[in-house]
């Protein structure tokens, strides 16, 4: 997915959960519009280098919308995380169309905000993809963006307790009973993540739902993205590697969370 020119800043505050204000180079202090609901746990960091899109639609209300954070790492590098959650769809939907994710390659057609239906028609849930093939049949697969790097160095999901996430591993789990093929797939979004588990500390009903969709025959997935960037500025971001997801892994409290 390529990006419009992007404008770097500063964070001084994210507030009232869409809302963000931002220190330009020039000196101008912004508004820009935040396009994340969730808790945004270790990407919230004010004092970070940030990347705004800008827009001249006269018909928005802010000009502005919040890209990417560029985040310390404990090796004294750099990382980029994507703070937009709608993108995660768009940047795993460019894969799959290309074949770039190997265990979803090959089908023929794809369809966006699939319908889960009940045996009465009615539908139950929608899930982000649906590939179907005249020989394999139908796979439905769900996306979420991971973007929270915990003190242990690991990256973890969800950031804060999500009902919506466990019940989409419940129709997840209805399918493969159904006789069809059902994945989640976590679009990592932060280059400095390396790996992904459940947040059993943040919410121990997720982690416990991820496993059991495991044993349902659920597949879970995980695969990195990669930010090129052209004369210093994030241009495009695309999914990379599959990347390792633990079922078991407990973040160690020795380390300490907030």
């Amino acid at each position: 997915m390529d990006y419009p020119e992007l404008v770097p800043g500063i964070l001084l505050r994210r507030y009232k959960r869409f809302l963000s204000d931002v220190r330009l180079a020039d000196g101008r202090e912004v508004v820009a519009h935040c396009p994340n609901t969730g808790s945004m746990r270790a990407v919230n960091v004010p004092g970070c280098r940030v990347w705004l899109a800008p827009s001249n639609n006269p018909a928005r209300k802010l000009a502005w919308t919040w890209e990417l954070i560029e985040l310390p790492q404990q090796d004294g590098s750099l990382a980029l995380a994507s703070v937009h959650t709608g993108r995660a769809n768009r940047i795993v939907e460019e894969a799959l169309l290309a074949g770039r994710v190997a265990t979803l390659a090959g089908y023929a057609t794809l369809k966006r905000e699939a319908k889960v239906t009940t045996d009465g028609g009615k539908v139950a849930s929608r899930l982000d993809f649906r590939l179907d093939d005249p020989q394999w049949g139908a796979a439905f697969v769900e996306v979420k963006q991971v973007t929270l790097k915990e003190s242990d160095g690991h990256g973890y999901f969800p950031d804060a307790v999500s009902e919506r996430g466990r019940r989409h591993l419940g129709v997840l789990g209805d399918l493969v009973a159904q006789g069809h093929r059902a994945v989640l797939l976590f679009c990592v979004a932060h280059t400095g993540i390396g790996d992904v588990a459940a947040a059993s500390h943040l919410d121990p009903a997720y982690a416990l739902a991820l496993g059991e969709a495991a044993e349902r025959g659920v597949e879970i997935l995980a695969h990195g993205c990669r930010v090129d960037c052209l004369e210093g500025a994030p241009h495009a971001i695309r999914l990379a590697e599959a990347l390792p997801v633990s079922l078991t892994r407990q973040l160690d409290m020795a380390l300490g969370i907030d």
